[in-house]
């Protein structure tokens, strides 16, 4: 007879364990055992005329803006949920399947942590695990995206001490403070660096009628974007105060391709509601937070992950306001999956920090 250990190992054979960062903007895939080895853009491109899927991620990508009228290049997942059922299936069966080519697995079972907002609902939630289930996995575990992200900065979440994450990505910003494996209280906010690219499309139409494209405005914020006013200036940004970029589109007065230089004090401007909503919710987060892990976070600082993260000055600006040292994590943009991939590689350890469980028995 076999052993409870050759009984766990010969299973293991027959099981492919990823975790997936579901992202508005990207998606991340992790195998146990091998860390991220996918990272795509959460496009689609869909031909209307015979529904059939024509690209997903990269190649998706690159078709954005640049397509005929009967095919769609969008993105099924809005504000961190999906807004699109089949077509989310699809990008999971896809991404799925690169995982166990690039992981080397022929398993059919497959066992799938993934990262979901902490505001979402119970038929979100149900959402995503129909999608990946229709997509191959048989076990789906939901983790939510602030506790993963702190388990991705190597924060001590099991611990009886506070801990504070904001989590911004592009559909949504997360924040949470973190205590003994759970959740004490959290705000998720649909106002992230999506979010920030249409401000700055809205800004460049109001300010200079100019018609401009997702991706030049995400370039824009990536290339200057800065969240500190004239007020608030940072050795950072007084040095490069000055710095601007070409912005090319169409002008709606003329109809004529036209280019105007836009400056990081414009960007600012642009930003600024955005950026103040999202400040407003951290304090509104600290308020909430309990005395005893206040203290804590006090000495710990709050840390920060998501690639919105990176918009230059927000860690300052969110120092200042609501003086508690502020620090980006290393590599934020990958926080989710990593805290996700750490789960997955101990889940006996980590059981109490999932949102949601749903086990099958492994295929005997």
């Amino acid at each position: 007879m076999f052993n409870s250990k050759m009984l766990n190992l010969i299973k293991g054979k027959f099981i492919h364990d990823i975790a997936i960062d579901l992202g508005t903007a990207n998606c991340l895939v992790y195998v146990k055992g091998r860390g991220i080895i996918l990272s795509e853009p959460s496009v689609v491109a869909v031909n209307k005329k015979t529904g059939r899927i024509l690209a997903i991620g990269r190649e998706a990508e690159k078709m954005v803006g640049r397509t005929p009228g009967h095919i769609i290049a969008n993105k099924p997942l809005v504000g961190g949920v999906i807004s699109d059922f089949e077509v989310t299936e699809q990008m999971l069966r896809y991404l799925i399947g690169r995982s166990r080519q690039k992981g080397l697995s022929l398993s059919p079972f497959c066992r799938a942590v993934i990262g979901v907002p902490c505001g979402v609902t119970e038929v979100e939630k149900k959402a995503v695990k129909d999608a990946a289930r229709s997509a191959g996995a048989r076990e789906v575990f939901l983790i939510e995206e602030p506790m993963a992200s702190a388990i991705g900065a190597h924060l001590p979440v099991q611990e009886a001490s506070g801990n504070f994450i904001i989590d911004i990505g592009g559909g949504t910003s997360e924040v949470a403070a973190v205590s003994l494996g759970g959740i004490v209280v959290s705000k998720s906010l649909r106002i992230a660096g999506n979010k920030f690219d249409d401000d700055i499309v809205n800004f460049s139409q109001e300010e200079y009628k100019l018609l401009i494209g997702q991706r030049t405005a995400e370039q824009i914020k990536v290339s200057i974007g800065s969240v500190f006013s004239d007020a608030v200036r940072s050795s950072f940004d007084e040095k490069s105060g000055s710095k601007e970029i070409s912005m090319r589109g169409r002008n709606l007065v003329t109809g004529l391709p036209e280019e105007v230089l836009i400056t990081q004090s414009d960007v600012r401007r642009a930003l600024e509601k955005s950026v103040r909503q999202i400040v407003a919710e951290v304090k509104e987060t600290i308020e909430l937070t309990p005395p005893e892990l206040i203290s804590d976070i006090m000495k710990k600082g709050i840390f920060m992950s998501g690639g919105g993260a990176l918009l230059r000055g927000l860690d300052k600006l969110i120092a200042k306001e609501t003086k508690i040292p502020t620090m980006i994590i290393e590599d934020p943009m990958t926080a989710v999956v990593r805290g996700a991939g750490v789960v997955l590689e101990n889940l006996d350890e980590f059981h109490n920090v999932l949102a949601e469980i749903e086990e099958l028995e492994a295929p005997k």
